[in-house]
């Protein structure tokens, strides 16, 4: 990896704001004062908090005492990076680091050697995720908008007799018109026909105001 690479992960740790879920042993502390020595802001709670803290981006959790049910609770709506700790492979461990998506896992006992290569992973994969969670969604959303303008333009053509270029060209007429995007228009349109369905009103999208 370039220099600056690594800069670029280092910063990024020093950045994070961590909140270790263990209960208060050498493990903990272990734990604690490694992050602290990386630079990033640290704090430690036992047993499971009611709520995160509001500026907590990175949790580093003890899977194995947890009912997951208590986690996704306290998770809510939140979207932190997870890195579980587990004391040895079992089904209930396996399940928990599956259950909970976790982006990193650490072995016990607590070794400093694992812990930077796991922290930097696990904010990587969150960081890889939520971009292309966001990438999806703006696909999903595109998609949704194209099918909205295709089922608009079939409408236009049954009720005004007109072809697929013609209805489409008078789609697009409107939303310059309006100043408007033509999935807004698309909506429009679709949306009166529902309501109008049924009716012998004729839906007339041709004219410009």
């Amino acid at each position: 990896m370039r220099k600056g690479g690594a800069q670029r992960i280092l910063a990024d740790l020093r950045n994070a704001r961590a909140l270790v879920i263990h209960t208060p042993d050498e493990d903990r502390q272990t734990l604690v004062d490694h992050l602290k020595r990386l630079g990033c802001t640290v704090s430690a709670a036992w047993p499971l908090p009611a709520a995160l803290p509001a500026d907590v981006d990175t949790i580093f959790i003890q899977v194995e005492d947890i009912p997951y049910s208590q986690i996704s609770a306290v998770l809510d709506d939140r979207n932190p990076a997870i890195i579980a700790i587990v004391t040895y492979e079992s089904p209930t461990s396996l399940k928990a680091i599956v259950d909970l998506n976790a982006h990193g896992v650490i072995s016990k006992p607590l070794r400093h050697s694992g812990i930077l290569n796991q922290f930097a992973l696990a904010r990587y994969r969150h960081g890889f995720e939520n971009r292309l969670s966001t990438k999806v969604a703006k696909l999903e959303e595109t998609l949704k908008g194209r099918r909205l303008v295709d089922k608009a333009v079939k409408l236009l053509m049954r009720m005004n007799a007109l072809d697929e270029d013609v209805a489409y060209q008078r789609l697009r007429d409107q939303a310059t018109a309006r100043r408007m995007p033509m999935t807004h228009i698309a909506q429009t349109i679709v949306s009166a026909y529902e309501v109008m369905e049924g009716s012998n009103l004729t839906l007339n999208a041709g004219s410009h105001d």
